[in-house]
């Protein structure tokens, strides 16, 4: 017996007798038989079905419309270049092509001694029984642990055939193989699950039928990686006694120790950058998976990247940045009612705080300041190509003078500067569990 073969037995109760010499006791055997005995499937003239061979897009034409042959017409039938009229299964392809399920290829072929991979035989029911498209295609897919090699032309397919538990996945359900040829198996478990009654028992080990499995809760345990970022701007900018909600989303998928994905990629997180220990530290009390809000307990590293706001060069500090509400009233304090397009003000408990900060502060400080931000405005201008100094320009030049100088002077002198993509990096604080 070859290691194919045995590849494909498993520990089965006793069954009755296979119409094949090679599906005895197969995981599939009583699929393949009822597909047999309905004249969907046939096997060959030696008695075997084999299970483990491919499929060419010829023999899956004439299995779907064995399976289908009530499938309404959607299109106006092809003919193709490599499919003469003799060809012994012309017209499978016209029905199939007709009805829905197969398309040809570019230069107008078909390829029909092409083996057919797993990805395209899912999408070709999907799309020939006109499954809809769930409203999370990528939530749907997240249960398997290659879905990102699922191309983007079929993961919507894949999807609403998951949604219907026609996806069939031997022997790992999380594994989908999207690229991999469909075996003989393979084809015959999808059809199977694709014409069943509703409230019909699978013919297929409900252990290989994706989303059709309850399994227990997955969880990552407390001191999980999460890695996150600020999606909106480089560098936050902040008073070290600010307080701000902000939204953060994962940089990469997170997974449990089985190689589960528990939180996919751009999730989005939300909690508030705080003080703490002398610097800032991002604390997470929400995650969104799914469209499914769940409670997380996460903080990132203390942030103790500090710049006195009086550095000449701070300006670059606040190019591509997002200012606290603290920070974006001084500097409205400068520009009056002018608006602040340059950068983006992130709102939050300090809101107004350094409004009137500029008063009892020196003349003489305030002019000092004041000339410092309009010489780095005007070094902005002549990199743009013109002289005329902005509000915008002086923001993003972007001491600001006075404004930053009344933001931190008398009491406060520094700020805290965090980088938006490697500083906020999320770690665990309590187990987190995703309910099933």
């Amino acid at each position: 017996m070859s290691s194919s073969t045995l590849a494909l037995l498993v520990a089965v109760p006793a069954q009755a007798q296979s119409r094949f010499t090679d599906t005895q006791g197969i995981w599939a055997q009583a699929c393949i038989d009822h597909l047999a005995n309905r004249n969907i499937i046939s096997g060959y003239p030696d008695g075997t079905f084999r299970p483990f061979a491919a499929v060419t897009r010829a023999e899956y034409a004439a299995m779907l419309g064995k399976a289908f042959p009530n499938a309404p017409v959607v299109r106006a039938p092809g003919t193709f270049n490599d499919v003469p009229s003799t060809f012994w299964a012309a017209s499978a392809i016209q029905n199939a092509t007709r009805t829905g399920f197969l398309s040809g290829y570019p230069g107008n072929v078909f390829q029909p001694n092409q083996n057919i991979p797993r990805v395209q035989a899912i999408v070709a029911l999907a799309s020939g029984l006109q499954y809809p498209t769930p409203p999370s295609v990528e939530g749907v897919l997240a249960q398997f642990n290659d879905a990102a090699a699922i191309p983007a032309y079929g993961r919507a397919g894949v999807a609403a055939a998951t949604a219907k538990q026609v996806v069939v996945n031997y022997p790992n359900v999380q594994v989908f193989g999207p690229n991999q040829l469909a075996t003989r198996a393979d084809i015959a478990a999808f059809l199977c699950q694709a014409t069943r009654a509703p409230g019909a028992q699978a013919l297929v080990p409900t252990q290989y039928i994706a989303g059709a499995v309850t399994t227990s809760p997955i969880a990552l345990p407390a001191g999980q990686q999460i890695p996150a970022r600020f999606p909106d701007a480089e560098r936050i900018v902040l008073s070290p006694s600010e307080t701000l909600a902000l939204r953060l989303v994962t940089a990469a998928d997170v997974r449990d120790s089985r190689g589960r994905v528990v939180i996919p990629v751009g999730s989005e997180i939300f909690g508030q950058i705080q003080p703490a220990q002398g610097g800032s530290q991002f604390v997470a009390n929400t995650v969104v998976i799914n469209n499914r809000q769940l409670p997380i307990a996460a903080n990132s590293q203390i942030i103790r990247t500090i710049r006195d706001a009086r550095d000449p060069n701070i300006g670059n500090v606040f190019r591509n940045a997002a200012i606290g509400s603290a920070v974006a009233a001084g500097l409205s304090g400068l520009l009056g009612n002018q608006k602040i397009t340059p950068l983006k003000v992130l709102t939050g408990a300090a809101t107004g705080a350094a409004i009137e900060t500029n008063q009892e502060r020196p003349a003489t400080s305030i002019i000092r300041d004041t000339l410092i931000g309009a010489a780095l405005a005007t070094g902005a201008s002549a990199v743009i190509g013109d002289r005329k100094i902005t509000p915008e320009k002086v923001i993003t030049g972007a001491a600001a003078g006075a404004t930053i100088g009344g933001v931190i002077d008398p009491a406060v002198r520094q700020l805290v500067v965090v980088d938006a993509n490697t500083d906020l990096g999320l770690t665990l604080t309590q187990s987190f569990t995703v309910p099933q």
